[in-house]
């Protein structure tokens, strides 16, 4: 038999459940300081509007400092069956913010019976970044940048934020992250509206390239360990996240391109 807070009316956000029954189990509960902390840092997300979706890709370096802390991090998450996060900032926080909101998410289907809505889960997202700008202030922050496809307006949906919860939907393309700069410019050369899937993979992991080209914390394909960036496509089939076969080819023809081309492919002028 579940106790009286289980079966209390209230609202359909699990977050809001925990405040008031766990509070210290929520990532900002925790009261610390980053200075003199070795902390783990994701670095760059890259997202992109194609004709029948949104594709999000994610290198795989997680920095400490000057140090690599690991070489094959997942920095891309679904959070449901038509979105993904991609994270950026302090890693630790960053992957138990998504968990929390991928329950947050599961917990209102069932809750309501339905799904939230494309600006509901952005929303929802918005309010869990903002509860840690406590953390943030101390040097622990999380940017993470947020990915759907919206099965109402039949496209693909992408949103960015920054420390305080203040949410932006980006039409066509954006990046987060320490070499978001250089990955964000190599989209304005790259990006057209009506790119198939495998066109806008091809984008985005350009894009990763350039970034990692100039960016000590971004790690570009690693030919040696076979590590490449990992890939996550929503259409209206649903999250798809790319395997490593064929995100390799891809990456692989990239680099290809870039031993002939080492600054990449030229968009025209006109």
């Amino acid at each position: 038999m579940l106790s009286e807070p289980f079966r209390a009316v209230g609202s359909s956000s699990f977050v809001d459940f925990l405040a008031q029954q766990a509070p210290q189990l929520l990532p900002q509960s925790t009261d610390i300081s980053s200075s003199g902390l070795a902390v783990t840092h994701g670095t760059t997300i890259v997202a992109a509007t194609f004709a029948g979706g949104v594709v999000m890709g994610g290198d795989r370096r997680a920095t400490m400092g000057n140090v690599i802390a690991q070489r094959d991090i997942q920095k891309v998450f679904a959070t449901d069956e038509f979105s993904c996060v991609g994270i950026a900032g302090t890693a630790g926080i960053a992957i138990e913010m998504t968990r929390l909101f991928q329950v947050e998410l599961e917990h209102y289907e069932k809750i309501e019976g339905t799904t939230l809505s494309t600006d509901g889960k952005a929303n929802r997202l918005a309010t869990l970044i903002r509860s840690n700008l406590a953390m943030a202030m101390q040097g622990l922050a999380v940017v993470p940048l947020f990915a759907a496809y919206d099965l109402d307006a039949e496209c693909g949906r992408i949103f960015a934020f920054d420390v305080t919860g203040n949410k932006n939907e980006e039409r066509t393309f954006h990046s987060v992250g320490s070499g978001s700069t250089f990955a964000r410019g190599s989209l304005k050369k790259l990006y057209r509206p009506q790119m198939s899937e495998e066109e806008a993979v091809t984008a985005v992991i350009q894009a990763l390239y350039d970034a990692a080209d100039d960016d000590t914390a971004t790690g570009g394909p690693d030919l040696t360990r076979r590590i490449f960036p990992m890939i996550s496509v929503i259409t209206a089939d649903g999250y798809r996240a790319w395997e490593d076969s064929a995100t390799a080819t891809v990456a692989d023809a990239v680099i290809g391109g870039r031993m002939v081309q080492p600054d990449g492919p030229s968009a025209p002028l006109t």
